[in-house]
């Protein structure tokens, strides 16, 4: 009578079995009790009452009595169930429904316990996932909510939601994560070279060059005679060039030159 039949609603040519299936924990109908009580409480009524009025209170205390058993058998009714391939809630009594999400929809579970729910041991349930309008999303009065919220934990990296979200699966859809930058590898540190030694070579005056050919180091010409000597030379050269008898030697004239004149600014 108040089973839900939960295996009809299973996928089984695709293998799918049930983990869990969760009834609501007892604190669920407490207030549905006290109004079963306070139902017979007036129904009872009906006998101290005078006898032309007794089917009043026996009216209204039935009345409340139905309603009670109504909302105890909704409750009765209600099953949160956790396969290995989905989460998916049944409840009502008449008309039923069925709201259904799957594992790799699931982005949170965030789990409520208030102050008598941790003494008597019950939570709520409050599900994230990719739709924007979800019909599973809060689930009430969950019978000790921390081992069943373990429970859809194991059972969401059992399917290997996890494992191909780290491969970046591309048949689940998945994105491949971000990579970590590759590790530095440490380059060896280059050796300091020594640096070039430079070799100072004293001056030597035996070995300097003299800056005319012809004149030694030490002689006695000094201002324009070396000039002069030169140019006797070159004069000679080029008179045996040009087959003419050698000449004597012609004073110096330091304005004549063989080059082209400068034309110097006035």
């Amino acid at each position: 009578m108040f089973d839900p039949r939960i295996d009809k609603h299973l996928i089984a040519d695709q293998g799918e079995y049930v983990v869990d299936e969760v009834r609501k924990h007892w604190a669920a109908t407490v207030s549905a009790v006290l109004e079963l009580v306070g139902g017979l409480v007036v129904f009872v009524l009906a006998f101290v009452v005078p006898p032309q009025v007794w089917w009043l209170p026996a009216l209204v205390g039935a009345g409340i009595g139905a309603h009670a058993f109504w909302r105890i058998f909704e409750q009765r009714m209600d099953r949160f169930v956790i396969t290995n391939m989905r989460v998916f809630r049944v409840h009502g009594i008449l008309s039923q429904r069925i709201a259904t999400m799957p594992l790799a929809r699931i982005l949170d579970i965030s789990v409520y316990k208030p102050f008598i729910g941790r003494i008597f041991g019950y939570g709520h349930f409050v599900f994230e996932s990719a739709a924007q309008e979800q019909g599973l999303r809060e689930i009430r009065y969950v019978g000790d909510p921390d081992t069943r919220g373990l429970t859809i934990q194991r059972v969401i990296a059992q399917a290997g939601l996890r494992g191909a979200a780290g491969r970046g699966d591309p048949a689940n859809g998945l994105p491949s994560p971000v990579q970590p930058p590759p590790r530095a590898v440490p380059q060896p540190q280059p050796q300091p070279q020594p640096a070039a030694t430079v070799t100072v070579v004293p001056y030597d005056e035996g070995r300097a060059t003299a800056p005319v050919s012809g004149i030694e180091r030490g002689s006695s010409q000094a201002g324009w005679d070396w000039l002069a000597d030169a140019q006797r030379r070159e004069d000679e050269r080029l008179a045996q060039l040009r087959g003419e008898p050698p000449k004597g030697a012609a004073s110096f004239d330091p304005d004549r030159t063989n080059t082209a004149p400068i034309d110097l600014p006035r």
